[in-house]
């Protein structure tokens, strides 16, 4: 019995050992950012993206916000890692799955949040007006992989 319960024991330490070993994060540093000193830059699809704490593609913590402009379409697409989003403003519609279907998406006004496990599929729109959006991350690297139309 002593036997089997220092065996579970040496794996789980050994698995706490590798897994903390394997993604150091670094520190959380302090920060304090008003509004009017983020500096937004502009991506390859047209949103607009600030940074704000970490970085995602280096293990840990990280958050960043997304303006969308009026009916901006993301298509279906994952992430590697877990994420919470929270709707700062305008009305996001948002759906799971991996197709683009508006019968299949909810709309979600400022204060809304959804969850995005990790590698499920997702896509948004912000149908009516200019939308801005909060990602918060904890499990960092991560990434987009885009799902191709069927």
């Amino acid at each position: 019995m002593k036997t089997n319960i220092f065996r579970v024991t040496g794996c789980i330490a050994l698995a706490l050992f590798v897994s903390g070993a394997s993604a150091k994060a670094e520190p959380l540093a302090t920060a304090r950012l008003a509004p009017d000193e983020f500096k937004w830059d502009r991506t390859p699809s047209g949103a607009q993206r600030v940074n704000l704490v970490g970085d995602e593609q280096k293990p840990g913590m990280y958050i960043y916000r997304v303006r969308f402009p009026a009916n901006f379409k993301v298509q279906p697409h994952f992430h590697p890692d877990e994420r919470v989003v929270t709707v700062m403003s305008g009305t996001l519609y948002m759906g799971y799955g991996e197709q683009f279907d508006e019968s299949a998406m909810k709309a979600l006004p400022a204060g809304s949040i959804w969850t995005e496990p990790a590698k499920q599929p997702h896509f948004v729109w912000a149908k009516d007006s200019e939308v801005v959006i909060q990602v918060v991350g904890s499990n960092g690297p991560s990434g987009v992989t885009r799902i191709e139309p069927k």
